[in-house]
């Protein structure tokens, strides 16, 4: 693919109608145009593969009683003349069809590539979330497809670049691990201690079958790193809990073969450090 000119970061779903673009940047047929449902194809740079079934017969159902109400966002398909393709609002496109609706009201657009990957992104996260990897593969597309490094992605989507980059590095767990996260039986917060684990799978299994806690799992993973061979001490472990709920901070102990061993508690400002410091010294 050729390079591609980008021409600002960060607009959101204002691009969608040129709110902050030049006039002669955004050329729009008719503000509001119906179009046949036939003439109209999915947006190839949509991140959402998976659209849950329910939500789309609500959404149908809404439609026979109501219509379409807002206008999907469009823009002319370029390898086929008097056709168009979904810039945003494919999950509507979908729904009036099985609500047999003909005809759409569209706003037509003239977006490059990029900006409808961009449009497309942010209008997915910001109205009904992408599951964690449909946004990881949607930000891996703006990287390599068209160069954004993660800087300029959390800039882009209004996210922390920690964020852009742990979301990232959960494209590179196992396809089983991959999977659950998809299907919605493992969160991102469950998944990302297993990062570089070569015992991913197994450990997710556990965490599925026994619904541990993203901050169980983190417990779990630090004491399975070599091949699984260690057993956790539960006991340990709820004392563990029960000391970060009194405290309300976050304690991590390590407990030795010997039963010797440290217990860790984090703070983030000098408040915290005086709290801690306040119980271990009183009387």
């Amino acid at each position: 693919m050729s390079p591609i000119k980008k021409k600002g970061l960060g607009r959101g779903l204002s691009a969608l109608f040129g709110d902050d673009k030049p006039k002669d940047e955004v050329k729009a047929v008719n503000q509001t145009n119906l179009i046949s449902i036939s003439d109209l194809s999915r947006n190839p740079y949509q991140p959402r593969q998976n659209f849950k079934e329910e939500k789309l017969e609500e959404l149908a159902n809404s439609i026979r009683k109501n219509g379409v109400i807002q206008p999907i966002a469009v823009r002319p398909n370029k390898s086929d003349k008097g056709k168009f393709e979904i810039v945003a609002g494919e999950r509507r496109w979908l729904a009036a069809q099985r609500a047999g609706l003909h005809e759409i009201p569209v706003t037509i657009l003239d977006l490059s590539d990029v900006e409808s990957l961009e449009v497309a992104i942010v209008e997915n996260i910001q109205r009904d979330d992408l599951n964690p990897i449909e946004e990881a593969r949607g930000y891996k597309r703006l990287n390599e497809e068209f160069k954004y490094d993660h800087e300029s992605i959390s800039k882009l989507m209004s996210r922390s670049r920690s964020h852009i980059s742990n979301t990232l590095r959960l494209l590179t767990l196992p396809s089983d691990v991959i999977s659950m996260l998809e299907e919605g039986t493992l969160t991102s917060g469950q998944a990302r201690p297993l990062i570089g684990i070569s015992n991913a799978s197994s450990i997710a299994e556990e965490i599925v079958s026994k619904n541990y806690s993203a901050r169980k799992v983190e417990y779990l993973t630090r004491n399975k790193k070599n091949k699984g061979e260690k057993v956790i001490d539960t006991n340990i472990l709820k004392a563990q809990e029960r000391i970060e709920r009194i405290l309300g901070l976050k304690v991590n102990i390590l407990n030795k073969k010997n039963n010797s061993g440290k217990i860790t508690i984090e703070y983030k400002d000098l408040d915290q450090f005086e709290l801690i410091s306040d119980m271990l010294t009183k009387n």
